[in-house]
């Protein structure tokens, strides 16, 4: 699978622009502002349906037009694929393949297998837990349709208790039967949503240590420790039992809606104890795992982006990544710079084809 070329009108920075790129490697290089990442995060926009870097649809208009159009041609199964994202003022998103628009973007979800290294990764260390669950989602959901259904509706369904919680609050009432509905819904979504989060991090967590130790080469011990209230007991029961503290909240303070990834070095959190080398090389080994799980379970190799990373990364690290582009482990990659000759030389270095955009 490879993205043949993008067409950009009023996206971000761009009024207008068109790329046709290379089946391998593309980069774009250029001063900081000018642009680079704004053409990765199009292109994760066509995977995803958002943006990586900023979630209100509508600040991704150039400013002062009405819409933004992104337009790609991708090749997949030998097949040409046209996909279209749209945004006008005061409408709706509109996703479509092949001149269809979609009626659920999560039935988009998965078509276009894509990971992201970006600086921007730093917030899964230093945010809180809601990140961490994210990034956990969006890696199952690329391969499980029905995970991210069961995902869509137990948060709908939190939504709605939580919104019961404050009209008992407020109007001095309570009604435990209607609660109780909500509260075996949630059972039911959230049991099958914390088995298929266990048996990924079973499977994900040997890949993201083996990477680690081939970025660092050292005997770091690094963590990945999956947190749940539903490790102690069912969903059920928990919610029964935090009734009361839930009425006080007016909300829901108990469900997998509240799961978290610890992220730790030496069995102590990353965000305290790691330098900044250590949590660069825990999240790059982090989207290298997500890249050879992708690849692993969908059997096509993602679209890898590399934003501005070289310029964070030290040389033996930069030398390990062209190695895993030589060995063809890589399919089509899209990197951003902002020093021309240091990307040229190395991409050179992989003795693979190339394009380079100077923007």
């Amino acid at each position: 699978m490879h993205l043949n070329k993008i067409s950009l009108f009023n996206y971000k920075n761009f009024s207008e622009a068109s790329f046709d790129f290379d089946s391998k490697i593309n980069c774009f290089v250029g001063k900081n502002g000018i642009g680079k990442t704004n053409v990765l995060d199009a292109i994760y926009h066509l995977a995803y349906g958002k943006s990586y870097f900023n979630p209100l649809a509508v600040q991704n208009i150039k400013h002062g037009e009405e819409f933004f159009v992104i337009d790609a041609e991708l090749e997949k199964n030998d097949r040409t694929e046209q996909i279209v994202c749209s945004l006008k003022k005061g409408q709706k998103k509109i996703l479509k393949r092949n001149g269809k628009a979609y009626d659920k973007f999560s039935d988009h979800i998965g078509f276009i297998p894509l990971v992201i290294i970006s600086p921007a990764d730093r917030d899964l260390i230093v945010e809180g837990s809601e990140t961490r669950r994210k990034f956990m989602d969006s890696v199952i959901s690329q391969l499980d349709s029905t995970y991210l259904h069961q995902l869509i509706q137990y948060q709908k369904i939190i939504m709605q208790r939580n919104a019961l919680l404050k009209y008992f609050a407020l109007n001095h009432v309570f009604d435990n039967d209607t609660l109780s509905i909500y509260n075996e819904q949630l059972d039911g979504f959230g049991k099958s949503i914390f088995e298929k989060r266990k048996d990924f991090l079973e499977q994900f967590i040997p890949i993201f240590n083996k990477h680690h130790q081939a970025i660092t080469g050292s005997e770091e011990s690094v963590q990945l420790v999956y947190e749940s209230h539903l490790f102690e007991k069912d969903l059920l029961t928990l919610l029964q039992e935090n009734i009361n503290k839930d009425r006080a909240l007016h909300y829901t303070s108990s469900g997998i809606h509240k799961d978290d990834l610890s992220f730790e070095i030496d069995l102590h959190p990353i965000k305290k104890f790691g330098s900044q080398g250590q949590q660069k090389s825990f999240l790059i080994a982090l989207k290298l795992a997500q890249f050879e799980f992708l690849k692993k379970q969908s059997g096509v190799k993602p679209i890898l982006l590399f934003d501005d990373i070289f310029d964070k990364l030290d040389e033996s690290r930069v030398a390990k990544i062209i190695e895993m582009v030589n060995s063809e482990t890589f399919g089509q990659l899209f990197i951003s710079d902002t020093h021309p000759e240091r990307t040229e030389a190395i991409v050179k270095s992989t003795h693979q084809s190339y394009k380079i955009f100077n923007l």
